[in-house]
């Protein structure tokens, strides 16, 4: 190793003893100041929180003890690198924090300390930054009120500490090349041949006539031998010319038979130079003119594959269903996915360079470049939702904004994605609507427990009261229109129990058809008298159901009074059909009407309890809530549709030539016993 070190040339020599001073510097003072630096930010940022809780502990105990929270709250505003202060009381409580959105609950728990203690630290991880929290017990001789809890961004420190060896790493960097650059000009006086490799670097490169092939030999000892091969370039009959093999020196006779070894390629070489730095760098200069193909081909097939890679990022952002789009520092568009190229109506080519106001309307647009710019500036990532108001109605969008940063840290772009949450907004709506449903079944059972005493007894005391009274008298008129309505309440009453599912349920098998057509039978002599014919379809088969008879009837009558009352006074037909669906273990009833249905806003109300569309005095709304909670207790599924579907044939043209647009309920209940149980 040290006879060939001692082998190269001056020029390398110093600049080999050059860079390896200045990387042995870095090697051995990099980890020393980094590690010292970061034990020293680390030990002073504990001690400054340490300080700090106590502090505030102090400072706590009188607004602590006299409730004084506007003075907590004063205290517990935090700056600079305080990520956040908070105080609890002695239940572990908080009762006053300096969080702007809200506080995380599960930030609570995170640190405790002992009463013995006076400050405990715990690194805690948000998934974005690492805190020190610090927490430090509040105590009043001795007993304990409280506790303070103060984060300081470990993140931050980390920062600092990479700056500071990004600096020193620069500082390094610089002096190696100040060194290599004042070695490599001191070199140079000290070697003059230099300067005329260069300039036969510069023929190589210029590629032009005057380019010369060979330095001058008054530093070389040449060979005086002729070249017999005809392929060989002339320049000069006593300069001996060969072949060079790739990574591999002639041979003393390579040219001299007037052959070309295997594998060789084009390339004048100095055979018997000074075999120094400068021989060697020339013989390279003409190897890399004769690879430089070699390269080129490598960066075509790089470009394919970049290019490749292009057309796939290009097909997954494109299929991609969320609106994708990134802009630059000047909210310029510089790429967009074909779904947000729909979304505004133009062709993706056509969106690059442009800026919201000229894809969107001028509301929707301010709004946009507002959001975008304060994201740019900030630098912080934002998720929220977002509502679009537009001419087929209203889109929910989850919005996602990334900065996108360079090299350095500096935010030069914004990537946006836009999610279209919108039918999860529908779920989430019905899910409130059927909390809201449960909340008012309750309330409505526990109303109608604590007025069905005092209505019995009004109702009692109106019948007796009224076999007391003389007959035709306008007192017994008076409790007659007293006692109707008591029963009017009653059911009223009734109603609401069913509602609230607050009765028992006594299930048993029964026959589905039975059930139907008791109440079919029941209501059909009724029905006839205001001109409504009922006709009958019931499935064959019998099926059996696990299910309370009572209850279901009172559903079938439900959905059949509705029905009447939806017909025009010159009456109209309803059709009750059955079917049993045995793959899907299921029976399905069918009520559809002639009469003048229900329109789209009260579709998705109908069994709201209390909502109802007839006239006052015709219905108290609780009709249709009932219904549904005694089939969704059979585990099964009541819906309405109007106006009347056509395409199921419940309906023949004969029956709706003078029909109204018409409604069909359909009740779904299973037969499996297990299921319904």
């Amino acid at each position: 190793m040290i006879r060939m070190f001692g082998r190269l040339r001056f020029e390398t020599k110093l600049n080999l003893g050059i860079i390896a001073i200045v990387l042995g510097m870095a090697l051995i003072l990099l980890p020393v100041v980094s590690s010292m630096t970061s034990r020293v930010l680390i030990q002073e940022n504990r001690l400054r929180g340490e300080a700090l809780a106590e502090s505030l502990a102090a400072r706590a105990v009188n607004p602590l003890l006299a409730q004084d929270y506007l003075a907590l709250r004063n205290m517990a505003a935090v700056g600079g690198d305080v990520v956040y202060a908070f105080i609890q009381n002695e239940e572990n409580r908080v009762i006053t924090h300096s969080f702007l959105k809200g506080f995380p609950v599960d930030l609570a728990g995170a640190n405790t300390v002992e009463d013995s203690r006076r400050v405990h630290v715990q690194l805690v991880d948000t998934g974005e930054i690492l805190i020190y929290d610090f927490a430090a017990p509040i105590t009043v001789s001795g007993e304990r009120i409280g506790t303070v809890r103060v984060g300081l961004s470990r993140s931050r420190i980390n920062d600092v500490i990479r700056r500071f060896m990004t600096a020193m790493t620069a500082i390094f960097g610089a002096v190696l090349l100040v060194a290599m650059a004042f070695g490599t000009l001191f070199a140079r006086r000290v070697t003059r041949r230099l300067s005329r490799l260069r300039a036969y670097a510069e023929g190589l490169v210029s590629s032009g006539p005057d380019a010369p092939d060979v330095l001058p030999n008054e530093h070389f000892c040449w060979e005086i031998m002729a070249c017999n091969d005809e392929s060989c370039p002339a320049h000069h009959d006593k300069v001996r010319r060969c072949w060079l093999v790739p990574d591999t020196r002639c041979s003393a006779h390579a040219c001299g038979n007037g052959t070309k070894p295997s594998g060789c390629m084009d390339c004048p070489v100095f055979m018997q130079g000074a075999g120094d730095e400068i021989q060697d760098l020339a013989e390279a200069l003409d190897y890399m003119a004769f690879t430089l193909k070699d390269r080129i081909r490598d960066l075509r097939e790089a470009q394919q594959n970049l290019t490749a890679q292009q057309r796939l990022l290009s097909t997954v952002l494109d299929m991609n269903p969320d609106l994708i789009s990134m802009v630059d520092s000047r909210m310029l568009y510089q790429t967009a996915n074909r779904a947000f190229a729909e979304r505004v109506g133009r062709p993706e080519k056509d969106i690059l360079g442009c800026n919201d106001f000229h894809l969107f309307p001028e509301e929707e647009a301010e709004r946009r470049n507002l959001q975008g710019r304060q994201v740019l500036s900030t630098g912080a990532r934002v998720d929220r939702q977002e509502r679009v108001d537009g001419p087929e109605g209203t889109t929910w969008f989850q919005v996602v904004q990334i900065p996108v940063p360079d090299e350095s840290g500096r935010t030069v772009g914004l990537l946006r994605m836009d999610r279209d949450i919108t039918d999860i907004k529908e779920y989430e709506q019905q899910l409130i609507q059927a909390q809201k449903m449960e909340s008012v079944g309750k309330l409505a059972g526990g109303v109608a427990h604590e007025i069905n005493t005092p209505l019995s007894i009004i109702l009692g005391y109106a019948q007796l009261l009224k076999g007391d009274a003389p007959q035709g008298s306008q007192m017994a008129a008076d409790l007659a229109i007293i006692e109707k309505q008591a029963q009017v309440c009653r059911q009223i009453v009734a109603d609401l129990l069913g509602f609230s599912r607050q009765g028992e349920s006594s299930k048993r098998e029964m026959c589905f058809n039975n059930s139907v057509m008791e109440v079919v039978s029941l209501v059909r002599h009724s029905f006839s008298m205001d001109r409504v014919e009922i006709v009958t379809r019931l499935d064959d088969r019998f099926p059996i159901i696990y299910g309370d008879p009572e209850k279901l009837k009172q559903v079938w009558i439900n959905l059949l009074n509705n029905a009447r009352d939806a017909m025009p006074e010159t009456g109209g037909l309803i059709v009750v059909r059955t079917e049993l669906n045995t793959p899907k273990s299921m029976v399905t009833l069918q009520i559809a009407d002639t009469g003048s249905g229900i329109d789209a806003a009260s579709l998705n109300k109908i069994f709201d309890p209390f909502y109802t569309t007839k006239a006052v005095g015709k219905g108290t709304g609780l009709g249709l809530s009932v219904s549904f909670g005694i089939i969704k207790d059979h585990m099964g599924e009541i819906r309405v549709e109007s106006p009347l579907p056509q395409s199921l044939g419940l309906m023949q043209p004969e029956d709706v030539a003078s029909a109204g647009p018409g409604t069909m309920f359909t009740v779904d209940i299973p037969l499996d016993h297990c299921v319904a149980d």
